[in-house]
């Protein structure tokens, strides 16, 4: 009999048994870092395909002189990147406001995780509401996926010679690019909402663990990130 349970127990022990994780990292966080590592190589991708094109062309349009206007106002010139530094605020403000949820989840203050995390999902629509604004504007303008201004109007928004394929290649990547970004944000609001309701109604306080806020806020993070190169490759460069 003694045999037999010091045999189970030598079989607990074993590597190969379970137990504890070897980077001591909790599975669904490490499951998110996967996910997270694999998205990165697609927003890496259309990136460095956005810099060969932009690169190797001899002319392409000049971002201080299609973002120069604020999308729901009167200001349509003189003012470049002015939205765009908006809506990047607000973004890394609610970043900021995904650092307090989840510090507040590590001490169970559920009232302060519910508040944090509804201005997260605020300020995540409110991103939203701004590329859609963004957006609309830069239609008006004639450009979109395939589309560009006529002839006369693009000169506008190139410091030299007009290049209708360059032009075409800035709209098709740009819309590409930042919609599939705007995807991921809307996702993520998506994600926050459930998150909310479920500290809401006690799901994390009953079992003891917020860790589910820290998992989406690794998400949230990520996104932040990724609209830095975003930002620095469209609007900047």
């Amino acid at each position: 009999m003694s045999t037999a349970v010091s045999q189970i127990d030598e079989v607990k022990t074993t590597p190969w048994a379970g137990g504890h994780s070897p980077f001591k990292v909790e599975y669904g966080k490490l499951m998110m870092w996967f996910f997270l590592l694999s998205d990165a190589f697609t927003f890496s991708s259309l990136l460095m395909a956005y810099g060969a094109l932009r690169f190797s062309a001899k002319t392409w349009p000049a971002a201080d002189k299609v973002f120069q206007s604020v999308p729901g106002t009167s200001i349509e010139h003189g003012a470049p990147l002015v939205f765009v530094g908006i809506m990047t605020f607000i973004l890394i403000l609610s970043s900021v406001t995904m650092v307090m949820a989840v510090e507040a989840g590590h001490r169970n203050a559920k009232k302060e995780v519910a508040w944090w995390m509804v201005a997260t999902v605020i300020g995540g629509f409110m991103f939203l509401g701004c590329q859609a604004l963004e957006w609309n504007h830069l239609h008006s303008e004639g450009f979109w996926w395939g589309s560009i201004p006529d002839a006369e109007k693009l000169g506008e928004f190139f410091t030299d010679p007009v290049s209708t394929v360059t032009a075409h290649q800035f709209a098709n990547l740009f819309f590409t690019i930042t919609g599939f970004h705007g995807f991921h944000v809307f996702t993520g609001v998506i994600i926050n909402v459930i998150i909310t309701i479920n500290v809401l109604v006690g799901t994390y306080e009953k079992r003891g663990s917020y860790l589910m806020v820290e998992k989406v806020g690794l998400y949230w993070h990520f996104v932040d990130l990724v609209w830095v190169f975003v930002f620095t490759f469209f609007y900047l460069v």
